[in-house]
């Protein structure tokens, strides 16, 4: 008999944003003429830069001849991506790695599930709160997390990120053996100073923790202070693997590519203390699990990288951050307090007068008909928060402001 992997039990009967289509799908049965703005899910809605649309017709026809076809690749991405990646996104800020240090993939959410294959189930984790719940969902799969009790997972550390501590959260209240960090940070839309991560890594050196850091919204930082990757935090490299993502920077939330980097200097130990290269096991990983990115994908995302593409990508971050420019500017207009969307294009609402995060989310659809997140799905802190994205037209955006502020005047 086939005995199944229990864990996957523990795992809450459905996703968050499963939960969110439901109730959406609820109103428009009982209002169908409604016109529902969605500032729920962060998907991106400008079409892909004309330089990647140019790149992936050319890959194309490369695969349609003889001489410039590509079948299997390398597992770990072509080199002319690699080092497009090296050159621009580190290079740039004086951060040096080696192309056997980068590895490409169909996205970081993968990559943030996938990196537990190399960690032993009985690590101790330490998660920001609130937090990206694939970051949970992943680790209870594996067995790290203990039992759910009262909204909280009992062998995870949840680190508060809240209005009392302006969303800068203090180190973990106990050693841990993996902590995970996303800043720009989703769901709050916050970020933290080249001072504040660095206490973080200074943290992980001196208890040799292993940081997961996932930047996958690096490309919208405005301020000069905000580091754009770990790496850019003297000794980072011993302690911490990067995530990145091309879905939100590019718009390839359906064309999926990213990437990770784990340093080859970085190491974690055997029960008997042996010192084993992170970089060799997540090699071996992709090697047997992924049979990589496609040739046409990595064309596209080499794409980016090139004069025209720079100047295309950045006018597509502008458009959303200019989004997110107008929301916090008309939430606050109407009262209300609004964290983020300078760094991110994620808005971290503050339900007024003590509400909910499902009561404000259930009134904000039937009174103005807009959807965020609810904030408690992302973890206890989040209670009492909506998020909402800044990838949506600009002009549902100016519309969504309105209805919200007619709502609540």
């Amino acid at each position: 008999m086939a005995l199944i992997n229990e864990h996957f039990l523990k795992l809450q009967s459905s996703y968050l944003f499963s939960d969110i289509a439901k109730k959406v799908n609820s109103f428009k049965v009982t209002h169908p003429k409604d016109k529902i703005i969605r500032m729920g899910i962060g998907d991106v809605t400008q079409p892909l830069a004309p330089a990647v649309i140019e790149a992936m017709h050319k890959a194309v026809d490369d695969l349609a001849s003889t001489e410039n076809f590509h079948g299997y690749g390398p597992e770990q991405g072509y080199s002319f991506l690699i080092d497009a990646i090296i050159k621009n996104d580190y290079a740039s800020r004086g951060v040096f790695l080696e192309p056997g240090e980068v590895f490409v993939s169909d996205g970081a959410k993968s990559d943030c599930g996938n990196i537990g294959d190399i960690l032993r189930h009985d690590n101790s984790i330490g998660v920001l709160d609130p937090v990206y719940p694939v970051y949970i969902d992943s680790n209870v799969m594996s067995g790290r997390t203990g039992v759910l009790e009262d909204g909280k997972w009992s062998d995870v550390v949840y680190i508060p990120c809240t209005e009392e501590n302006n969303f800068t959260p203090e180190l973990p209240s106990r050693r841990v053996d993996i902590l995970y960090l996303c800043y720009p940070n989703n769901p709050t839309g916050t970020t933290l100073t080249k001072s504040q991560l660095k206490k973080w890594v200074d943290y992980a050196l001196a208890n040799d923790t292993l940081i997961l850091f996932d930047a996958a919204y690096e490309a919208f930082i405005q301020e000069e202070d905000v580091p754009h990757s770990i790496y850019e935090i003297k000794g980072a490299k011993k302690c911490a693997i990067e995530f990145r993502s091309f879905s939100k920077t590019a718009g390839f939330t359906g064309v999926r590519c990213g990437y990770t980097v784990v340093p080859k200097e970085l190491t974690a130990a055997t029960l008997t203390g042996e010192r084993i290269p992170l970089n060799r096991l997540w090699n071996r990983r992709q090697c047997t699990k992924f049979n990589g990115t496609s040739y046409i994908t990595q064309r596209a995302a080499e794409a980016i990288y090139t004069p025209a593409g720079k100047q295309q990508i950045k006018e597509n971050i502008d458009y959303y951050m200019n989004n997110a420019r107008t929301m916090k500017e008309g939430l606050e207009a109407a009262g209300l307090k609004v964290y983020g969307g300078v760094n991110a294009p994620y808005i971290w609402l503050k339900a007024p007068n003590g509400i909910g995060s499902w009561r404000f989310f259930e009134q904000m659809l039937y009174e103005a008909n807009v959807v965020g997140t609810p904030g408690v799905g992302f973890g206890p802190s989040g209670e009492g928060y909506i998020r909402l994205t800044a990838f949506g037209n600009h002009e549902d955006c100016v519309e969504a402001m309105r209805r919200i502020r007619k709502w609540l005047a």
